[in-house]
């Protein structure tokens, strides 16, 4: 009977408590051996390079360099390893940058006793493996990326979407502006044609999502939704 091919694998921390915990870990699975242990990013790249590990276990706050910084190097000499993140913490702005950088996991500290073992066997599967609390994080991302870019506003436009959030009819935006009603008609409706939103509470509820309110008055949402209600039941009339 042939030899079980385990999963070789390298740890980078620089806690050696926790090093040694996720060693055990490991260890103790049929499929898998610790090849190597670093105390920091720059010893686990070198380690990486002369050992070419399956997989590294990878903490992201680390002295001398950073687990980031230490993914992408490792990732551009040896691509076919695959990197799983460990940290104490998470946040948008981390796991979009090591997502980025090719990491195939990321992992809470918290999770890891629970989720580590399942975590190398699917990434040396060739898939992606997060643990809960940052796949909340990955589909939230996905979820507002859907959303209308404030960008594809011009200036103008966007000083309507603000007044218009803050409940004024097409009259009152023509005066705060000192521009026609018709002008604020034909803004109004460039402004839902490139949001694909069609109605003033929709309107509303972007605006308050994407903190373009202005500054003079910020009602609460549900006085801003009501009062945009209002305006869009009255509107026509402003053109008169």
């Amino acid at each position: 009977m042939a030899a079980m091919v385990k999963t070789r694998i390298l740890i980078v921390d620089d806690h050696s408590v926790v090093r040694e915990g996720l060693c055990a870990l490991l260890m103790a699975e049929e499929d898998m051996e610790v090849v190597g242990q670093a105390q920091d990013g720059r010893d686990g790249v070198a380690m990486a390079l002369k050992m070419k590990p399956d997989v590294v276990v990878m903490d992201l706050s680390m002295p001398v360099l950073n687990g980031l910084e230490a993914t992408r190097r490792i990732l551009k000499s040896l691509p076919e390893t695959r990197v799983i993140v460990l940290t104490s913490y998470q946040n948008d702005e981390s796991v979009e940058k090591l997502i980025q950088a090719g990491a195939a996991g990321y992992l809470t500290k918290t999770s890891a006793a629970h989720d580590l073992c399942q975590a190398v066997r699917e990434v040396r599967r060739g898939r992606q493996f997060y643990s809960s609390a940052v796949a909340q994080i990955l589909k939230e991302k996905e979820r507002t990326s859907r959303l209308p870019k404030g960008g594809q506003l011009t200036e103008r436009e966007t000083q309507v979407l603000q007044l218009i959030a803050d409940g004024l009819p097409n009259k009152a935006i023509a005066s705060e502006l000192g521009i026609s009603i018709k002008t604020v008609e034909k803004h109004r409706q460039a402004v839902m044609s490139k949001l694909n939103i069609h109605e003033a509470a929709g309107l509303t509820r972007y605006a308050i999502a994407k903190g373009v309110l202005t500054e003079r008055e910020k009602k609460p949402e549900q006085e801003q939704e009501k009062a945009s209600e209002q305006v869009s039941s009255h509107s026509p009339g402003d053109s008169k």
